[in-house]
């Protein structure tokens, strides 16, 4: 990896073989993990050129718009890419609920030895 690379201004995204990157998405506010998924360079140029953020699902092999059904939008207000170029992370408002399941996050159970446990 070239110095530049890893520390130039050069947007050069790092997709893996399948063509994606992953994205973390936190809410701008107060830092919560919402979500994680991952973005193909079409998910990356909408969400950059709309604000709104757009990913590649996997489980429905299409691009989709983060709310398109929901109404639940994840407004962008802020992007970043790591050291290497390999992932994501989007600071966003949220219109309502980020987790498919009606949850605030995704990530709204804890580990607890060898169960999950609610927030």
């Amino acid at each position: 990896m070239s110095d530049d690379h890893e520390q130039g201004v050069v947007l050069a995204p790092k997709f893996d073989a399948a063509g994606l990157i992953t994205a973390v998405v936190t809410d701008a506010a107060d830092g919560t993990v919402l979500m994680v998924a991952h973005m193909n360079a079409a998910a990356l140029a909408l969400t950059r050129s709309t604000g709104e953020a757009h990913f590649w699902s996997r489980s429905r092999g299409r691009l989709w718009k983060k709310g398109e059904t929901s109404g639940n939008i994840l407004r962008v207000v802020d992007m970043r890419i790591d050291c290497d170029q390999d992932a994501i992370w989007l600071q966003a408002n949220a219109a309502g609920p980020a987790c498919h399941t009606g949850e605030r996050s995704c990530f709204y159970r804890r580990i607890d030895g060898d169960g999950l446990v609610r927030d």
